[in-house]
């Protein structure tokens, strides 16, 4: 059954065609994991028990009700973008994936990198990158709208909890790899100490968004640094979990 309404997820305010569904997991979801990865972990390479991982993947996929296995991917930072049609059991090394395949879920892992959804007024196909600093500077944003092949348009873009403006200092290398190139980019830094900056991640791919012609962009409304119900790698270090951003296309009924 589809959670909404429930406080254990969450679920993006925008305005989708039929068939479209997506939702974020929180700490408080139905799945568990042992301190220091409790609750509810569905990151498989943040030292957690693979036992554990596995186990809260499936009550994930339950409490869904997703129609097949999500296509789970090894994230690197990068920019490489997968065309799911199957799900592959080894999880491809990538940040980004799209699909056409009804009832195929996509899912992107995060802990204070952005998590952005995406999809067609047609409903027709759909994507999911995974935005990091180095990520989005190298243009998996970019990327994963040209592998959609649709008109920029004709697409939105949901922003998904990330660690927000005011808990995000970075040093000069973060700021010149956006800046260098566009030099509009300073707008998304706001300076704190010399050489350091507070970052706007959010900001940051809107920006890009913007610039491909994606100009529905929802969310991006969330601090995962200051907010419990959602893991942090900051807040909580390199043991730090991974919540997943969901999306998929379920069926389309008559009174959808």
């Amino acid at each position: 059954m589809f959670p909404n309404g429930d406080p254990a997820w969450v679920v993006p305010a925008w305005q989708t065609p039929p068939g479209v569904c997506a939702a974020v997991s929180t700490r408080q979801g139905p799945g568990s994991s042992l301190a220091p990865y409790d609750c509810f972990n569905l990151g498989a390479r943040s030292g957690d028990e693979a036992s554990a991982v596995g186990a809260n993947r499936a009550a994930l996929q339950a409490a869904l009700g997703l129609p097949r296995t999500p296509q789970w991917l090894e994230q690197v930072h990068g920019t490489d973008v997968v065309v799911v049609q199957r799900v592959v059991a080894n999880e491809p090394r990538a940040d980004a994936a799209i699909t056409r395949e009804r009832g195929q879920p996509l899912v992107i892992l995060t802990a204070d990198c952005l998590p952005m959804l995406l999809c067609s007024d047609d409903g027709g196909v759909i994507g999911a990158a995974h935005a990091g600093w180095r990520g989005l500077a190298a243009g998996v944003i970019e990327r994963t709208v040209a592998a959609m092949a649709t008109d920029a348009a004709q697409l939105q873009a949901w922003l998904g909890p990330c660690i927000g403006l005011a808990s995000y200092e970075v040093g000069e290398e973060v700021r010149a790899a956006f800046v260098d190139g566009d030099a509009g980019a300073a707008a998304c830094f706001v300076p704190t100490r010399p050489g350091h900056w507070r970052c706007d991640l959010a900001a940051l791919a809107r920006r890009r968004l913007a610039a491909l012609g994606v100009a529905r962009v929802g969310g991006g409304d969330f601090d995962t640094f200051t907010d419990p119900r959602f893991y942090s790698y900051r807040r909580d270090g390199a043991r730090s979990g991974r919540f997943a951003s969901v999306i998929w296309l379920g069926e389309v009924t008559a009174s959808s």
